[in-house]
């Protein structure tokens, strides 16, 4: 696995290909909007019928996230269920993986808009967490130091002609944005309004790849 180091906030953070983010001072990591039992959720409320193994594929990612990073404390930045029904509807032998996965380190779940009331897992839950000099949530503020999710951030560029579209995390200064982890999950183009309104013109697009590229954030 090969990660993209970046300095923010005066830390040194990396940006790994799976969307993860890791923080190798602090042995830590970081993903957002892993939507699980999103299959669930649609079938329940009439949508189109999806495998069901998003949860197990998810889960197989972040393990082997842990395994190579070897993380002190998890955090979980918001929508980490696709909505509370669903977090009691999954199979056992996901509660099972997530117990296993949380053994032994501390793991902060971080509440969503999906998600926002009380879990029955194990772990902290909370409306957002500072750790040193930065903080994190949901869904970006105005805060400095801001780590945050949410909008499931993604980038279209052109290359040779043809047209590439890319999850991404977006970097300025102040604030970074992570892409949705969970395997069911859409995005937002960069250049949407939302997006450029609320990043720096300076802002680059750290565009999932091994390992990820850093590019200007397109607009």
């Amino acid at each position: 696995m090969n990660g993209l180091p970046f300095p923010f906030a005066g830390e040194t953070l990396a940006a790994l290909p799976s969307g993860a983010l890791h923080w190798p001072g602090k042995a830590l990591l970081c993903v957002s909007d892993l939507h699980l039992g999103k299959s669930e959720r649609m079938a329940r409320r009439g949508g189109p019928i999806l495998p069901p193994y998003e949860a197990r594929e998810t889960l197989d990612r972040l393990a082997a996230d842990i395994s190579a990073t070897g993380p002190e404390t998890v955090i979980c930045l918001g929508d980490s269920f696709d909505d509370l029904a669903a977090m009691h509807a999954l199979e056992a032998g996901a509660r099972d993986r997530l117990a296993t996965l949380m053994a032994g380190r501390r793991w902060i779940w971080i509440a969503g808009n999906h998600d926002p009331g009380p879990v029955d897992l194990g772990g902290s839950h909370v409306a957002d967490h500072r750790e040193g000099a930065l903080i994190f949530r949901h869904i970006a503020s105005e805060a400095s130091g801001e780590i945050s999710g949410h909008y499931h951030p993604k980038a279209r560029l052109s290359l040779r002609g043809r047209s590439l579209t890319r999850p991404c995390f977006l970097r300025d200064a102040r604030r970074l944005i992570l892409p949705a982890y969970g395997t069911y999950t859409g995005g937002l183009y960069s250049h949407s309004e939302t997006l450029t309104a609320l990043m720096d013109p300076d802002a680059q697009a750290l565009l999932l790849a091994d390992p990820p590229l850093a590019v200007p954030m397109p607009r």
